[in-house]
């Protein structure tokens, strides 16, 4: 039997760093997991340009620096190390004021033995940008980490203000050497068969939707409809809000945070009635009967789905045939039907009207 407050549901995690702890964290609450990464991060340790960059900022001395994730900073530290340029570079980084996007960078910044003189609560660039912008950056030398892609918009507006920028290039993302999980993850979102698809980075929506598109996939019309797109905050939901897409996001931008957002939230939207003295909720891929999943095969639950969507009312087995994974005959609904009454342990549940069609057997309350 499957337990737990996300029991029925099909939950996609679509980031490369972290998928394993986010799906136990899911797979601990009973939900089903599909890991997809839409994105892979490829280090530059032994990259000449981030070998460049970190000499520049040396010779720099910089003003200012901007740490915008603890992975980046920490892999710059470790790179820095292999070259045996790490004392030097955090010597210049101690002469600097430090800017971090985020509480993530603070703690790769302490861990380096350094302080930062300020953290952007909005945890998002532009929040950096106005603040320095709003001070006066003219003259000034500014180190930049990147994150995963040129921050071109941020850098070319510190040096239209004054600024000398060095950037730094510690990381890139790029679409997974193997996009088949992902195709088939955004085929299976426009088909209506994941309840939620989560994303902790903005690069990750972006690849999902540019795959989602390649493979002619309507994800965002299922996101509008009926799957949850659930973002760990504002900078990574931002692509999809741009597209008018409605997302949910957690107050803290934390993974546990997006957790939780997602085990309170799809709850919330599964349909329940009183059926035949009990109380059943329609979930992803299993019913529950008065709190007590019972799971069931994707023809059962198409069935049951489309009479919940019309509860009380007969649904003819043409409408039915229609919904169901492979679409069929009435016969095939005859037997679909069957097999939904056994996995519910009763056939009170449901009934058959004139061979007509079928339709749920609601209390007479309700």
């Amino acid at each position: 039997m499957i337990e737990g407050a996300l029991a029925g549901f099909t939950v996609a995690v679509t980031a490369e760093r972290r998928r394993s702890e986010m799906a136990a964290l899911l797979e601990r609450r009973g939900a089903r997991v599909i890991s997809a990464p839409a994105i892979t991060i490829i280090p530059l340790i032994d990259d000449e340009a981030l070998h460049a960059a970190t000499e520049a900022c040396i010779g720099l001395e910089p003003h200012l620096v901007v740490a915008t994730t603890g992975f980046g900073f920490r892999g710059w530290l470790e790179a820095a190390e292999g070259w045996g340029l790490a004392e030097r570079l955090r010597g210049v980084l101690s002469e600097a004021r430090i800017l971090a996007r985020g509480p993530k960078p603070c703690g790769a910044i302490r861990a380096a033995g350094l302080i930062e003189e300020w953290a952007a609560k909005t945890e998002a660039s532009e929040e950096i940008l106005e603040r320095l912008l709003s001070e006066g950056v003219a003259g000034k030398r500014i180190v930049v980490q990147e994150h995963g892609e040129p921050q071109t918009e941020f850098v070319n507006s510190l040096r239209a203000a004054g600024a000398a920028v060095v950037e730094v290039p510690v990381y890139r993302w790029a679409l997974p050497p193997d996009t088949a999980p992902v195709r088939r993850l955004a085929e299976q979102v426009a088909a209506g068969q994941i309840d939620a698809v989560t994303f902790t980075s903005a690069p990750a929506v972006k690849a999902f939707l540019q795959i989602a598109g390649e493979v002619g996939a309507d994800v965002e019309q299922a996101f509008e409809c009926r799957t949850l797109a659930a973002c760990v905050g504002p900078v990574t939901a931002a692509p999809l809000i741009e597209r008018g897409v409605p997302v949910v996001m957690p107050e803290r931008f934390r993974l546990g945070a997006l957790i939780k957002t997602v085990t309170d939230e799809l709850p919330r939207r599964a349909v329940r009635l009183p059926v035949a003295g009990s109380t059943l909720e329609v979930r992803g891929h299993a019913v529950l009967i008065d709190g007590v999943p019972h799971a069931l095969a994707p023809a059962a639950m198409a069935i049951l789905s489309a009479l919940a969507r019309k509860p009380g009312a007969v649904v003819s087995k043409d409408q039915l045939a229609a919904a169901l994974p492979r679409g069929n005959d009435g016969h095939a609904v005859d037997v679909a039907v069957a097999r939904l009454r056994a996995a519910l342990g009763s056939g009170k549940h449901i009934e058959t009207v004139i061979k007509r069609g079928y339709r749920l057997r609601l209390d007479e309350a309700a």
